[in-house]
């Protein structure tokens, strides 16, 4: 695994319950939101992500229940806890600070970000 998939993987709870702060989302929903709002570039399978939401849910920090559609179709749709609330405003700023301090160190070697 390369380091940008590394990094990828690490941020996928933060790119989930930011999505799901907005609202309860079924995970079409969030993988779509994602894609749209990263303009592609994190595009997310359900192999990944329903493990990474069962996860999420075995740790308290998103819920989940049954509803029922049209023509009695089910699907799971997934809410934030306030301990994912918690951990999105910690991690957030966790994040933040991460690259903050990468980039100072990058920028002062000169090294240009793209744009």
């Amino acid at each position: 695994m390369t380091n940008l998939q590394q990094l990828r993987k690490g941020s996928t709870p933060l790119l989930i319950l930011s999505i799901l702060n907005e609202g309860p989302q079924h995970g079409y929903g969030i993988m779509r939101a994602m894609e749209q709002r990263s303009e592609g570039y994190f595009s997310m399978t359900a192999a990944l992500l329903y493990p990474a939401l069962h996860q999420m849910e075995l740790d308290g920090l998103v819920s989940a229940e049954w509803q029922n559609t049209i023509g009695n179709r089910r699907k799971k749709i997934y809410s934030i806890t306030p301990k994912g609330k918690e951990y999105l405003m910690k991690d957030n700023l966790e994040w933040h600070r991460f690259f903050d301090y990468l980039f100072g160190i990058i920028d002062q070697q000169g090294i240009k970000r793209a744009q």
